[in-house]
C-alpha cells in the first residue's frame, strides 16, 4: 500500500510543470557554479604552466577541493540555495489532498495514516535522487576533467545533499498537513528552514540551552560532510529530525480525525521532541561518536603520528583548561557564545581518538601595559580597569560579571608571561604545558603545535634547550627587528616560532655564566666583537664533548668565528658572494638546496629534510660568505646550499651596495673558481693543505659539485655514544624576522635535524593526486555553454514534450 501511494505522489510530481521547472533551475544553477570555477582555474592552470611550471602550487592544491568545495566551490552554493527549490514541491504534499477532498477517499480506504504520509515521503526521497543525479553529472564530469578525483570526498558530500534535501522535504510535508494554501505552506517551511539555519548562533552564552540549539542547527550538520568526514552524530541528527517532522505530520492528520484534549495532542509533539533532542544528544558524545575519513589521503584525520602520541597516554586524564582574558587578544574567540565552534572544529579531531578530554573553561580581564600597550586607558581617561571593564560590557552588551578580576585570577595563575592572550593550559600526569593562540588570521594552532604539546607532556626528558649565545652584539630571540631572530625563536605569539613546536629557548653570556647542563643545542649567530677566551674556551669545550651547534656569520666579520671554526675544521672566506642578477642587488644571493640535504644521514631523522622539494629549490641570502673546508676533523660533510655554478663569485675588494654593478675583477682578488686554502691553514692542518685537488676532493665528499660556493654546511660525528651534528651558515639573516616567510617554510627543518629529529613532531604529507586539470581555457569554455544552455534546453524541450503530451490525453 505504501509503494501504491508513492507511485500515485511520483505521478503528481512528473506531470506537473512546477517540479519540471524546479529541475531546470536546478540545473542551471548546478551548471554555473561547476562551470564558473572550472573556467577560473583552467585559465589559473594555464597561466602558471606557461610563466612558472616548477611552482609549488601544484603541489598545494586539490582541484577536487578548488572545483566543489571552495568558499565558491560547488556545493556550498548549491546547499545554500537549495531551500528556495525543495519548498515549492513540498507545498502540495499534504495539504492538496485536503483541498481536492481526496483525502476523505484515503481515509475510506484500506490505507493508514501511517501509510499515507510515509508512501507520500518515500516519493519525495525518489525526487530526490534526481536532484542528486543532476549533482552526479557533475561529479561525472570533473571525474574525467581533473586527474585523479578524490571520489571518497564527493560520495561524502552527496550524501550530505540528499539527506539535508530529504530533511527539508520532512519538514515541508509537516508544513503542508498544517494548511490548505499551497502559499501559505512553502512559506513557513521557509520560515523553519530559516529558523534551523541560524539557531546555532542563538543564545549560545548559556550553558543551559547551549548544546540543544547547536544541535538543532542545521546547515551545520552538512559542513563535515561536505569535506569528506562522515560521523554518526550527523546522520543520525538527520534521521531523528526527518523522524520528527515525520511523526508531527501523522500527529496533525490524526488530530483531524480525533477528539482529544488539546494537551494530550500537544503531549504528542512535546514527547517527540524530548526524545529526539535526547536522542541527538546522546549520540553526538564524543565516546559515541563514529567517523569516517572518505578522502583519499585522510585529510579530515590527524597525523598517525599524533596519534600515536594520543595512544601513548592511554587512559590517564587529560584535562584542558581554555583561559579567556575578556580584554587580551583572541578574547572574543572564547567566550561562551564560541564553545561549540572550540569544541567542534579545533578539538574534534583529538577527541575522535580520546574521547575523555575533560574541557574546563576561566573567564578573567586583565591589562598590562608593559606589553599590551597604553591604548585601553587613553580610550577611557581617568578611568580604572574595574570601570574600564563595566563601561565595555554596556557598550557590548555583554555581561562582565562572570569575569574573574586581575587579583582573583593570578592567585591561580598568572598569564603575564602568556602575554594575557587567549591561551589553552593542558594538564597531563601532574605536568602542565601551553598550547598557545597566535596572532595571524588563522589565530587557532594547527596540528603541528598540539602534537609538539603532546610531546612535551610525555616526554618531558626529551624537550630540547636552545641556549643563544649573548654578549657580542648577537642576534637577539626576544626582539622583532629585521635582523632579530624573535619570530622564529621565542615570541610566543608567532605560530612558527620554535617555542610552539616544542623547544624551550634561553640566551645567556658565557662571558659570566656556564653552558647549562641541559643545554642540547647551542646558537652563535652573528657576533659583531670578537669573542674573549673565556668564551671561546667554554664553546670548545662544548664541541669537543659532542655538542650540537647552529653557528651562523656575516662577510666581513669572518674574524668573530673562524677561531671557533677552526676546531672543527671550517673556516668562513674573506670576501662577500657576488651573483649575476638583474632584479636584486648583486650580494642577494639564492644558493641552490642541494639533493645530498635529502639523504643526509640513514637514521630516521633525516626524514625531516625529505619535506623541503630538491628541484629548483632556493633560499635567499642577503650577503653570504663562502665556507672552506680544512679539515674533516672526524665530520661527515654535507652542503646543504651552494651557489649556482658560473654566475657567483667572491668579491675581495670593497663592496657597495648602491653603487654601479659589478663584474668579475680578477685583479682585485676576486675569486670565481672553487675556494683554496689559505697559509695559516697550511700550517694547521697540513694533512689536507697539500694541494687544491684535496680541498676539491673535500668539497666533493660533501656533496658539493661545480665551480659554485658552500653557503651552508651540516657537519656529524660520533662522539662518544653521541651523534654530534653542527651546522654552519656564512650568512645569518636568511632566517632573521624579516625574512619570516623563508624562516616558516625551512628553519624547523635546520633545527629539527640539529636535535636529532626529536622536535618538531614531523608530520609528512604528500601532495594532492588531484592537483592537475587535464583541459585548456577553451575547452573549459566550451563545456561552459554545453553545461549551462544546451543540457537546460534539453531537458526543457523532454519536458514540454512530456506534458503537452499528458496534457492531451
Amino acid at each position: 500500500m505504501v509503494i501504491q501511494v508513492a507511485k500515485a505522489e511520483l505521478r503528481n510530481l512528473f506531470y506537473s510543470p512546477i517540479a519540471w521547472f524546479m529541475l531546470i533551475a536546478f540545473l542551471v544553477q548546478c551548471a554555473w557554479y561547476y562551470s564558473t570555477p572550472l573556467e577560473l582555474n583552467a585559465n589559473l592552470q594555464d597561466v602558471i604552466l606557461r610563466n612558472n611550471p616548477q611552482s609549488d602550487f601544484f603541489e598545494k592544491t586539490s582541484f577536487t577541493r578548488a572545483l566543489f568545495l571552495g568558499d565558491d566551490g560547488f556545493f556550498r552554493n548549491v546547499l545554500q540555495n537549495l531551500y528556495l527549490f525543495l519548498p515549492l514541491l513540498t507545498m502540495g504534499l499534504i495539504g492538496r489532498e485536503v483541498q481536492n477532498g481526496t483525502i476523505k477517499l484515503l481515509y475510506s480506504s484500506p490505507v493508514t495514516i501511517r501509510q499515507i504520509v510515509t508512501g507520500k515521503f518515500i516519493a519525495f526521497m525518489i525526487f530526490n535522487l534526481l536532484l542528486v543525479l543532476i549533482v552526479g553529472i557533475f561529479c561525472v564530469s570533473a571525474a574525467i576533467q581533473v586527474k585523479s578525483m578524490d571520489y571518497g570526498m564527493l560520495v561524502s558530500a552527496l550524501l550530505g545533499f540528499y539527506l539535508l534535501a530529504c530533511t527539508y522535504g520532512a519538514i515541508g510535508a509537516f508544513m503542508s498537513s498544517i494548511t490548505t494554501y499551497q502559499v501559505v505552506s512553502a512559506f513557513s517551511t521557509f520560515l523553519v528552514i530559516l529558523l534551523l539555519t541560524f539557531i546555532g548562533n542563538v543564545w549560545q552564552q548559556y550553558d543551559f540551552v547551549r548544546d540543544l540549539t547547536y544541535f538543532l542547527h542545521l546547515p551545520g550538520r552538512t559542513e563535515k560532510m561536505l569535506v569528506g568526514l562522515i560521523t554518526t552524530k550527523d546522520v543520525i541528527y538527520f534521521m531523528v529530525v526527518i523522524g520528527m517532522f515525520m511523526l508531527f505530520t501523522i500527529f496533525k492528520l490524526r488530530d483531524a480525525r480525533e477528539t482529544k484534549p488539546w494537551y494530550v495532542k500537544a503531549g504528542r509533539y512535546l514527547g517527540v521532541l524530548i526524545a529526539g533532542l535526547l536522542i541527538g544528544y546522546i549520540t553526538s558524545r564524543p565516546i559515541l561518536t563514529g567517523y569516517w575519513d572518505t578522502t583519499a589521503q585522510n585529510v579530515n584525520t590527524i597525523h598517525p603520528n599524533t596519534q600515536a602520541l594520543i595512544r601513548e597516554m592511554g587512559d590517564e586524564p587529560l584535562e584542558v583548561t581554555l583561559y579567556v582574558n575578556y580584554l587580551g587578544r583572541g578574547g572574543y574567540a572564547g567566550l561562551p557564545a564560541a564553545r561549540n565552534f572550540y569544541l567542534s572544529w579545533i578539538w574534534e579531531s583529538y577527541t575522535r581518538f580520546k574521547p575523555d578530554i575533560k574541557f574546563n573553561y576561566e573567564y578573567y580581564y586583565d591589562h598590562d601595559s608593559t606589553f599590551m600597550g597604553n591604548h585601553l586607558y587613553k580610550r577611557f581617561p581617568g578611568k580604572s580597569l574595574d570601570q574600564i571593564i563595566q563601561k565595555m560590557g554596556e557598550y557590548q552588551d555583554a555581561d562582565v560579571s562572570y569575569f574573574q578580576k586581575p587579583e582573583e585570577m593570578r592567585k591561580k595563575v598568572d598569564l603575564r608571561p602568556e602575554g594575557l592572550a587567549l591561551v589553552m593550559q593542558l594538564k597531563y600526569k601532574g605536568r602542565t604545558e601551553f598550547l598557545r593562540t597566535y596572532n595571524d588570521s588563522k589565530m587557532w594552532p594547527e596540528e603541528t603545535n598540539f602534537a609538539a604539546v603532546f610531546k612535551k607532556l610525555l616526554h618531558p626528558e626529551k624537550v630540547p634547550n636552545v641556549t643563544f649565545i649573548t654578549g657580542h652584539y648577537e642576534r637577539n630571540i626576544y626582539k622583532l627587528g629585521e635582523r632579530e631572530y624573535g619570530n622564529h625563536t621565542a615570541m610566543k605569539e608567532s605560530r612558527n616560532a620554535l617555542v610552539n613546536f616544542g623547544y624551550n629557548m634561553d640566551s645567556l653570556s658565557l662571558d659570566h655564566n656556564e653552558i647549562p647542563a641541559n643545554t642540547q643545542l647551542l646558537v652563535l649567530a652573528d657576533p659583531k666583537s670578537a669573542l674573549s677566551d673565556t668564551c671561546q674556551l667554554k664553546i670548545r669545550e662544548y664541541i669537543r664533548r659532542g655538542g650540537n651547534m647552529f653557528i651562523m656569520g656575516e662577510p666581513g666579520k669572518q674574524q668573530m668565528l673562524n677561531p671557533v671554526l677552526q676546531q672543527i675544521g671550517v673556516q668562513l672566506q674573506d670576501g662577500i658572494i657576488l651573483t649575476e642578477t638583474l632584479q636584486e642587488a648583486q650580494d642577494m644571493v639564492a644558493p641552490s638546496i642541494n639533493s645530498p640535504m635529502f639523504s643526509l644521514m640513514a637514521d630516521p631523522s633525516s626524514a625531516i629534510f625529505k619535506k623541503v622539494k630538491p628541484k629548483h629549490a632556493h633560499m635567499m641570502m642577503p650577503g653570504a660568505a663562502a665556507i672552506q673546508l680544512s679539515d674533516s676533523n672526524g665530520f661527515t660533510n654535507t652542503a646543504l646550499l651552494a651557489t649556482d655554478r658560473g654566475i657567483t663569485w667572491i668579491r675581495k675588494g670593497v663592496f657597495v651596495r648602491d653603487s654601479a654593478k659589478l663584474q668579475f675583477n680578477a685583479a682585485e682578488g676576486d675569486q670565481r673558481s672553487m675556494p683554496t686554502f689559505g697559509d695559516a691553514f697550511q700550517v694547521t692542518h697540513t694533512a689536507h693543505a697539500d694541494s687544491e685537488e684535496k680541498n676539491k676532493d673535500e668539497h666533493s665528499k660533501a656533496g658539493f659539485e661545480g665551480d659554485g660556493f658552500i653557503t651552508m654546511l651540516a657537519m656529524h660525528r660520533n662522539v662518544g655514544q653521541k651523534d654530534q651534528r653542527i651546522l654552519v651558515a656564512g650568512d645569518a639573516d636568511f632566517i632573521s624576522n624579516i625574512r619570516s616567510m623563508q624562516v616558516g617554510k625551512y628553519a624547523s627543518y635546520f633545527y629539527g635535524w640539529l636535535n636529532n629529529g626529536e622536535f618538531p613532531v614531523y608530520l609528512p604529507g604528500n601532495p594532492p593526486p588531484d592537483n592537475r586539470l587535464k583541459l585548456g581555457p577553451d575547452t573549459a569554455k566550451t563545456f561552459r555553454i554545453i553545461y549551462i544552455y544546451i543540457l537546460p534546453g534539453a531537458v526543457l524541450l523532454f519536458a514540454a514534450v512530456l506534458l503537452i503530451r499528458r496534457k492531451r490525453k
